[in-house]
């Protein structure tokens, strides 16, 4: 069993996202795809008048921002992927966590992010008990390939955003499957502007090494912060890989 998180910059990349379809629809054995969107979304929300806010490299969601963000990722990005996935003969199903209530969320409350309190507004937090295993388990049984965006819900009839690096380490440790963590660089870098800067390894002792050097920021720390904290929960594999490459034999893998 594998779980797959594509990040924003594929998903709004023809080229990358055609180059990740084809290895994902030709990956064997039960899989889910996980989804983000970012890019795409932050877009919108600068033709709509809405600055993007970021915070400890999460997005800070009020209600104009939830209603794009559920209009982008379980919208066009999902269908879209979908469509690609379809043309490869991939069966992919798109699902939001309201959907067969695959996922809930729990509202994230105010917390410190770098020594300031913030409130996330409508952003979920998701852990494996929030997962709905056994339906993602009868749609894999039934010949379905899961692809799961960043919205969830509360079960009460509130949407949340959740960032999609929780949701992918939620679902792979719910479903105890391997974890690979796909998005525009070959990996986790020394130096973020340096490709050959590639590490092939990373436990949990240099992982903190380099997050008091400051060398691991942004985007990147939801990555690591979730599959460190799912490889101690029991997940059998992690890896951080680029797009375009085979799913799960390059890159960096992580280790506690």
């Amino acid at each position: 069993m594998k779980v797959v998180k594509i990040g924003g910059n594929v998903v709004d990349n023809e080229e990358l996202l055609a180059q990740f379809c084809m290895q994902f629809a030709a990956l064997e054995g039960p899989k889910v795809l996980i989804h983000g969107g970012g890019v795409m979304a932050s877009r919108m929300q600068e033709k709509a008048g809405i600055p993007p806010r970021m915070a400890g490299g999460r997005r800070i969601t009020d209600d104009a921002t939830l209603q794009i963000v559920t209009m982008v990722y379980a919208g066009w990005c999902g269908k879209h992927i979908c469509a690609s996935l379809q043309a490869l003969g991939c069966n992919a199903i798109s699902l939001s966590g309201c959907d067969a209530d695959v996922i809930r969320a729990s509202r994230r409350p105010p917390i410190a992010v770098e020594g300031e309190m913030v409130d996330f507004g409508h952003v979920g937090d998701v852990r494996s008990g929030s997962v709905n295993a056994d339906a993602l388990r009868r749609l894999l049984d039934a010949g379905f390939v899961p692809v799961l965006n960043a919205i969830n819900h509360d079960g009460n009839a509130h949407l949340l955003n959740t960032n999609a690096d929780t949701v992918a380490s939620a679902v792979a440790a719910a479903l105890g499957a391997e974890l690979i963590i796909c998005f525009e660089k070959p990996g986790v870098l020394l130096d973020k502007d340096d490709d050959a800067s590639l590490l092939r390894e990373l436990d949990s002792a240099k992982y903190k090494e380099l997050l008091s050097e400051g060398r691991i920021a942004g985007g990147m720390l939801p990555k690591l912060e979730n599959a460190f904290k799912v490889l101690a929960a029991g997940v059998p594999k992690v890896v951080i890989q680029h797009s375009s490459a085979p799913l799960g034999n390059s890159g960096t893998s992580l280790c506690l």
